[in-house]
């Protein structure tokens, strides 16, 4: 499902000329689970934009379910994001003046769709938050805002879920219950990247990817 072959990522700072990924290969087949992990600095974020297609490498090759997509212009990739890609950060990203319903329905209203709702509230049933549908973020525990976040991402049926850090601001006992539910989507075909520092965290996935100073090791 996703192949890269020979991705650098350079980025210029002023005079000087930052290499954040250093020639990476690395396949993800279709249903697995992914953890991604190094040290801060390491080119882990910076891979998962490219993955995302958040980001552009500066040169290398990125496949995508059989699409070429380093060299697509912006709303091709914007298109292709929105449809096979979900995203869950570690700062939720949630908007605060809206409904937990309404921030899931955003993904459906940036595709065009129209009758989004009951899309937006099985999505919320599915993370176990049919009670808080219209509950604001502000009234909700990080635990909840987390599933919120999890339920956007999954409402448009992605093949990939890629969470950077999904439970770096949660507690132990909160973030199992996180990581329980990507297990649960992963059993059911989803394929899932995190990527995270935490060795406990990257045990819930099945394969770990490790990178340092912008290579992968191993």
């Amino acid at each position: 499902m996703i192949a890269l072959r020979n991705i650098v990522k350079r980025y210029s700072i002023g005079a000087i000329t930052v290499e954040a990924l250093s020639g990476i290969d690395l396949d993800i087949e279709k249903g697995e689970s992914v953890a991604i992990m190094g040290p801060s600095g390491s080119g882990k974020s910076t891979l998962m934009n490219i993955i995302g297609c958040l980001d552009r490498p500066s040169s290398g090759a990125y496949t995508l379910s059989g699409a070429r997509v380093d060299g697509m212009g912006e709303d091709a990739l914007a298109r292709t994001r929105n449809k096979n890609i979900g995203f869950v950060f570690q700062t939720f990203n949630l908007l605060n003046t809206h409904t937990a319903v309404e921030n899931v329905e955003l993904p459906l209203l940036y595709a065009g769709l129209k009758e989004v709702r009951q899309r937006a509230v099985d999505a919320l049933k599915t993370v176990g938050l049919g009670h808080r549908l219209l509950h604001r973020p502000n009234e909700l525990s990080g635990g909840e805002r987390q599933r919120v976040a999890i339920a956007r991402a999954i409402v448009n049926d992605p093949f990939i879920i890629l969470a950077d850090e999904p439970t770096g601001n949660l507690d132990s006992r909160t973030g199992a219950g996180v990581m329980g539910l990507f297990k649960e989507l992963n059993s059911s075909g989803t394929t899932i990247v995190i990527v995270t520092h935490e060795m406990a965290i990257a045990e819930n996935c099945r394969r770990p990817v490790f990178i340092k100073d912008g290579r992968i090791e191993g």
